[in-house]
């Protein structure tokens, strides 16, 4: 099986690191040319993964259009870039895998919805779980979630991506995939809010005991199964991301919670490339998310918008 990946960042680029098992083939599309000629060249991105060698089975390109001879796709652009991305691919029944995480602002729909939108003939699979992009491409032990609703598929991508130190757990519930990954995300905001504002741990445990509440509370309503809430593509990934200053949102606690400048936290660079706010903004403005409680998402946009007071709702009674 054919393996390419759009998206030359970190995460990208360490999901073509573990496709080349085997020393099989992978085709990385980046949009920065000196992506393209680092990995090309130095078999190494040094833009988003410096130091960490890369294999020589990975072949970048800028023409996205290369795609179009792969098997499978593994798409690894930002969520609120996907649309905009796929638009331009003629891939016709081509397997397309999501590995990113997040609700589309404007349409506030899962990325999933907006491939299906865009490219109406490919099958769907999510990829999700408790993930640092440097720890995969290092080879360190990983365990994802990858959910397709197609059985024969699922096994055909899990066996294809599956390694030593990374391994895929199946699971046909696509939603409930897509919901932990997005949901935890901005948890993890609020989480890193509770740190930079001095709250405490007792205050973060109960942060993301009460959030996962309500992660679980969104994704049944919107059709998700609980049991794939509490497994890697939800609890795992919240509690990675909720605890550890190598999470991009939890590192928002450098301005938002103690008030200064947005800066990371463990002195690796800033990511340029993530949309932090409309991770805030998207769940929490949703219509079906604010009837069925959402009072951390909720209380955590003035946060992120400076347009309130710390703490407002944040810990809201839970409804009957």
């Amino acid at each position: 099986m054919k393996i390419g990946v759009i998206g030359g960042g970190a995460w990208g680029t360490a999901l073509a690191q573990v496709a080349t098992r085997g020393d099989q083939p992978v085709l990385l599309w980046a949009r920065e040319p000196e992506v393209v000629e680092s990995v090309n060249g130095a078999h190494e991105n040094a833009s988003f993964l410096a130091g960490i060698p890369l294999s020589a089975a990975i072949r970048a390109t800028g023409d996205i259009g290369e795609l179009a001879d792969m098997d499978a796709i593994l798409v690894v652009a930002p969520a609120q870039h996907v649309r905009a991305v796929l638009s331009g691919l003629a891939i016709g029944a081509t397997p397309l895998v999501l590995c990113a995480k997040g609700i589309e602002a404007g349409s506030k729909l899962l990325v999933g919805e907006v491939a299906r939108a865009v490219q109406p003939d490919a099958p769907i699979a999510v990829l999700s779980g408790p993930t640092f992009a440097h720890e995969v491409a290092k080879g360190l032990p990983t365990a994802v979630t990858l959910a397709c609703e197609d059985e024969a598929l699922r096994t055909r991508l899990a066996e294809r991506l599956a390694g030593p130190a990374f391994r895929t757990y199946g699971s046909s519930d696509v939603i409930g995939a897509e919901i932990g990954g997005a949901v935890k995300n901005v948890l993890a905001i609020a989480c890193g809010v509770v740190e930079g504002a001095g709250l405490g741990q007792n205050a973060r445990a109960a942060l993301i005991a009460r959030g996962f509440a309500e992660m679980t509370r969104f994704g049944v309503a919107r059709g998700a199964q609980p049991e794939t809430l509490a497994g890697l593509s939800g609890l795992g990934d919240l509690v990675l991301t909720c605890s550890s200053t190598a999470s991009r949102n939890f590192s928002l606690w450098g301005w938002a919670g103690a008030g200064t400048q947005r800066r990371r936290t463990d002195g690796r660079p800033q990511d340029r490339r993530r949309g932090r706010f409309h991770r805030a903004g998207a769940p929490a403005g949703c219509r079906r998310c604010r009837r069925r409680y959402a009072g951390v998402r909720s209380g955590l946009c003035p946060v992120v918008g400076q347009t309130g007071r710390r703490g407002d709702r944040g810990f809201a009674e839970p409804p009957p």
